[in-house]
């Protein structure tokens, strides 16, 4: 069978767009994220290790934004569920990993993202989470994706490696039908080989032609899956340039994963960003989306 032809859903060289549903806001606190919004940031270590990173991270994160005046999104999680091994560090577990979460929101004032990876978890997590996250290999994963939306709070769906960014259109009619708070679409590359992703831009134009924000996961594309045998290896030295290509496109906002250390973390470390390569790279961000959206 033939593919959808994915140039019904991107911008034409004119600069118009076909097929493009009405362009949707998502508020998250006093946060207003979509088109004529604010660049913004998804960031945070990619597991809760110890609570003392966590908060120094959150803490990292709360100054860097107000000196910057860019909106952070905390981002952690309580349980990596997909590890590559199973002896691989996975959190704390949802009951330490949302009182940890709550701390975070309690001392910054930062809203707080996490992802779930059962249905039953969705109630639970969004009486601390202020948006919810569907982990990209779950994606097609309709009672989660449902359930999700149930919460009422906004869900950051992850495109899955796996999927070409046109067949996101079908996670984002199964969570709209469910209300919800809104949603945000999350590029994070696509499945280019052995242990490797490659990213397409066209995917942040045609994921907007569904009307939601689109955020560019900047850490997770330069991951080489299952790269290192046991575990997964990654690229950071190309954050910036994937980053700075997405804005460029007309992402929204930029998710990444960062870590005091990133040689010792427990999850994520070689694409992980360390914290002082952060700002200077969100100056330039906020630079271009300025300039795109002029």
């Amino acid at each position: 069978m033939k593919p959808p032809d994915p140039r019904a859903d991107k911008r034409g060289s004119s600069g118009g767009r076909t097929d493009v549903a009405m362009e949707q806001t998502v508020r998250i606190g006093k946060l207003r994220i979509g088109q004529n919004g604010p660049f913004f940031l998804i960031a945070g270590p990619c597991v809760i290790e110890t609570e003392a990173i966590t908060l120094r991270v959150a803490h990292f994160l709360k100054a860097a934004g107000e000196e910057l005046d860019i909106p952070v999104i905390f981002k952690t999680s309580y349980d990596k569920a997909n590890r590559t091994s199973l002896d691989s560090f996975r959190g704390p577990g949802i009951e330490e990993g949302l009182r940890i979460i709550r701390r975070v929101k309690a001392e910054t004032g930062l809203p707080v993202l996490s992802d779930i990876h059962r249905p039953e978890d969705a109630r639970k997590a969004a009486g601390v989470l202020d948006v919810i996250q569907i982990p990209a290999f779950l994606c097609r994963q309709t009672d989660l994706l449902l359930s999700a939306a149930a919460s009422g709070r906004p869900v950051n769906i992850k495109k899955g490696q796996f999927l070409s960014p046109w067949e996101m259109r079908q996670a984002v009619e199964k969570v709209a039908s469910a209300g919800g708070g809104g949603i945000i679409l999350t590029e994070r590359g696509t499945f280019f080989g052995y242990n490797n992703l490659v990213v397409d831009m066209r995917s942040v134009p045609i994921m907007k032609g569904f009307g939601w924000p689109v955020v560019m996961d900047a850490t997770h594309s330069v991951q080489l899956p299952g790269g290192e045998g046991a575990r997964s290896g990654g690229q950071r030295e190309f954050v910036g340039h994937l980053a700075r290509a997405a804005v460029a496109a007309g992402a929204d906002g930029v998710f990444m994963e960062i870590h005091p250390d990133p040689d010792a973390a427990l999850c994520d470390g070689p694409n992980s960003l360390p914290l002082q390569d952060v700002k200077p790279l969100l100056r330039v961000l906020k630079g271009i989306h300025r300039l795109v959206r002029s």
